[in-house]
Order: structure tokens, then sequence, then C-alpha cells
């Protein structure tokens, strides 16, 4: 196959094809490592490309295959992870110039976890300055560029991870959602990303923004490839304080299940006030593909959805002023003027203040719970636009416009996955975000794999 069939390749196809050896993964790394020189350096999407180690790795899992020893689930499989993911012996930024000569000594347990399924790592991706924003308009790495049109962001705070999958310079990606880090990159770039609930993925070894949100998700075109990377990396970690030990179920039991009879609300209020007239057209025929599928959709309100978004605000940058304090107070000036904004109101932040934010936390997760008791899913515009252009973009106001829609949910600490849905005018991606109760990954993958079959805007690609 040519490199752009390679590359076209779902995890599915390129497993099957692996264990009948009619695919080779060093042909298929060799593929993904010839899109990353030529793509590169015009997208600015991987900050350390490891081309050696992913071959060496790639050549030892061909002659496992030779050998017919049991394949891990990613056996073979080209993926990368977002800088701010611990890779031992490879240098970590996490985006910024307080650690650009960073090299990790120890694996993150994303990074462990991959490794041992089988995933051939090709590199670190690009991100915001320490994953605090969502333009990955970055002033010490340069900007990460959007492959559907380069004057443009790709999102934040995983640019990168969502720019790899949209130039086909990865199967597959791991990004971090604190506020919608995954689902804003994955929306204007055009693939597919999944925010899981928080501690279903143990975040040790990866920088922290909050505490309180961080979480880590999987990327790619599809929702099935998206499980299969979720499938390798879900479960307990009891050395991470907030890893949950609860049961990780088969994401491909019922991957395949579909719709039919789901109650799925369509979110209304600001998620369709505020969208252009492109996004909330694309939401509402998602809608109705479900509808047409079977399920019982119908329009709902979050009632003071749109209230939660200052206090989401407040418990993110508190608990990031708290993890940068002494960074702030002895080398102010090494931070990017969006991200040392953000800080500085997160550190003006009163106890009181922030005690608050967590008891209306309280509240609205149980509300939500509650509306979950009427409805299976929900549905929602992850952006209410198309990528704006890089030189348009401020690091603090940007970030503010595009996750808007993404905030409640994560409020609710529920996960939620981002699929492609439609275009803007200009010829962008739009996407829908599909949610539900905490810890029902399988539902909503499997939500998201039925409108997948019946939609192409997954595996559009940019010219």
């Amino acid at each position: 196959m040519a490199v752009g069939e390679l590359t076209q390749l779902s995890i599915s196809e390129a497993r099957a094809h692996m264990r009948t050896r009619a695919l080779s993964p060093v042909d298929l790394t060799r593929a993904y490592l010839e899109r990353i020189a030529a793509g590169n350096p015009s997208l600015n999407i991987y900050l350390t490309v490891l081309a050696e180690d992913a071959l060496a790795a790639a050549q030892a899992a061909e002659q496992a295959i030779m050998r017919g020893e049991a394949l891990g689930p990613l056996h073979g499989i080209p993926m990368a992870l977002k800088d701010n993911c611990d890779v031992a012996g490879v240098r970590m930024t996490a985006g910024t110039k307080f650690l650009k000569d960073h090299v990790a000594t120890t694996d993150s347990e994303v990074a462990a976890r991959l490794r041992q399924a089988g995933a051939i790592l090709l590199g670190k991706l690009h991100m915001h300055e320490w994953a605090i924003g969502a333009t990955t308009r970055n002033p010490h790495f340069g900007p990460c560029r959007n492959p559907w049109d380069r004057q443009r962001i790709p999102g934040g705070s995983s640019g990168g991870s969502g720019a790899a999958i949209a130039a086909d310079m990865a199967l597959a990606t791991i990004g971090t959602d604190t506020g919608g880090s995954v689902r804003v990159p994955a929306a204007l770039n055009g693939i597919t990303g999944i925010r899981p609930t928080v501690g279903r993925v143990s975040i040790r070894g990866v920088v922290p923004v909050s505490w309180t949100f961080d979480t880590i998700g999987p990327m790619a075109r599809r929702a099935e490839d998206v499980a299969h990377v979720l499938q390798a990396i879900a479960g307990y970690d009891p050395q991470e304080p907030t890893s949950v030990d609860a049961p990780v179920p088969d994401y491909f039991a019922e991957l395949r299940a579909g719709v039919k009879d789901l109650r799925i609300g369509l979110l209304g209020g600001h998620f369709q006030r505020e969208p252009e007239a492109a996004a909330i057209s694309a939401v509402r025929q998602a809608a109705q593909v479900f509808a047409d599928l079977g399920a019982r959709v119908e329009e709902i309100e979050l009632a003071g959805a749109e209230a939660t978004i200052d206090g989401m605000s407040e418990i993110i940058l508190t608990d990031a002023a708290a993890f940068h304090k002494e960074r702030m107070h002895e080398r102010p000036d090494d931070f990017g003027p969006d991200v040392m904004t953000r800080l500085r109101r997160g550190a003006a932040i009163s106890g009181v203040q922030y005690a608050l934010a967590r008891q209306a936390q309280r509240r609205w997760q149980r509300y939500v719970e509650q509306v979950f008791e009427r409805y299976d899913i929900l549905l929602a515009p992850t952006c209410g636009i198309g990528a704006p252009l890089i030189e348009e973009s401020d690091g603090v106001e940007t970030t503010r416009l595009l996750t808007r829609f993404t905030y409640p949910l994560n409020l609710a600490a529920i996960p939620v996955i981002s699929v492609p849905c439609g275009f803007t005018t200009g010829g962008l991606p739009l996407s829908l975000q599909i949610a539900a109760r905490h810890w029902q990954e399988a539902l909503v993958l499997r939500t998201a794999w039925a409108y997948q079959q019946t939609t192409d805007w997954h595996l559009r690609r940019p010219n």
C-alpha cells in the first residue's frame, strides 16, 4: 500500500492486516514518519519526533508477529502523546520555557499502558503552554497550525494531538482535558476525541492544570479507534490520588448496539443561542440523524448551565495557581502573557470564593444526575464557531469563547465525546458533543459509533 493508503487505515483494519502478516508494523510506522517529515516543518505539530526509537519498536513488533507471540490490543499501532505526559528518556516540555530542556526519567502511567498494549510511540505533540489555554498559540515554541487552514489555530490545549490526526501524522493520539482541551481541538480539526469520567484514566506522570478536573482522553478519526485506545489505558491506579476503582467494561461489547429507543436530550438555552448559524444547523441535523435511527430526541434546557461557566473557571485557575505558586513568585516573566494573566486571576480568588464554587459544583453534579434519570444521552455543540485565525486569537478571550459549551459538562465530571458533524460556510469543521452519566463511556462511544456509520464527516480530510 502507498503511504496515503496506509495512513487511512483504522486501528481495527491495521490490527487485522498485521495479524495476517499482510501489513508490517515497520511499513505502517514509516508511513507516518514520512507524513511527519513532510508536514511538520510547516504545521509545527510535533515538538519531539522519536523516529529511531519508533522504527526500532516497530521492528521488534514485527519480529513478535513472525514468532507467533501473543499480541497486545494496540500491537504495532503508531501513536503520539501530548507533551505534558512523561515518557522515560524523552524531553517533556509541557509547552513551557521552564521545561524546555527537561527529560523525563520514568513513564507516565498512560505511556506505560500504551507500551504494554504494544503501541509504537512516534513522539511528543505541541500544546498550549502548561495546558492553560485553548489556542496552542505558544510564545515559546511557535504556533501549532490547523491542517484545514494553516493560518488558523488547532484549538487547545491539546492542539498538536488534534492536528496530528487531521494531518495523518498519527493513527491515534493522547490529549488531556481539564476544561475542554481534548474536545476543542477535536472539534476544530474535524476528528473524534473523548473526555472520560474523572478518575477513569490515571493522570500520574502528567503535568497538572487542575487536580479537580484533569482527565486524559484518546483522539482519533473514528469512535471505534478511540474505544481501542481507551480500553488499553482505562483502569484503576492505586498510586494516583484521583484515580477511582471503578470496573472498566468491554467497550466493544455493545459498540454496535445502535441507538434505537435511547432517550436523547438536545440542549437548548445558550447552547443554541450563541453558536453561529452553521453550527446550530449542523447540531440539529445530527440530532435528526439519531431520531431517524430510532432514538427519542427532544430539546431540553439545563437550567443554569451558562451560570456555571464562571465557577468552573474559578476552580480551574485556583488549582492552577496553587500548582504554579513558586514559579509565579520566582520567575513570573518566563510565563507567556496569557497564561500569567489567568494564573493571577486564580491567585486572586479567595478561599471563600473557592469554597462556594466547589459547593456550586456539587449542586450542579446532583442536578445533572437527576437529568440523566430522564435521558440517556445529552447533545450539544462542542464549539460555536470554526477555528479562529492565529493572528486574531487571544489566549484569554479566545479560550473563553471556545469553552462556553464544554465547561458546563466538565463541571459535572461526566464522560463526553466530540465528533465531527459538519462544516462552516468557509469549509472549517464543526462538531457535536455526546454526553452520558458517570462511567458510561461505553454508551457515549456506542452513540458516536452509530452516528459515524450514517455520516462521513469524520473521514473527511483537509487538502
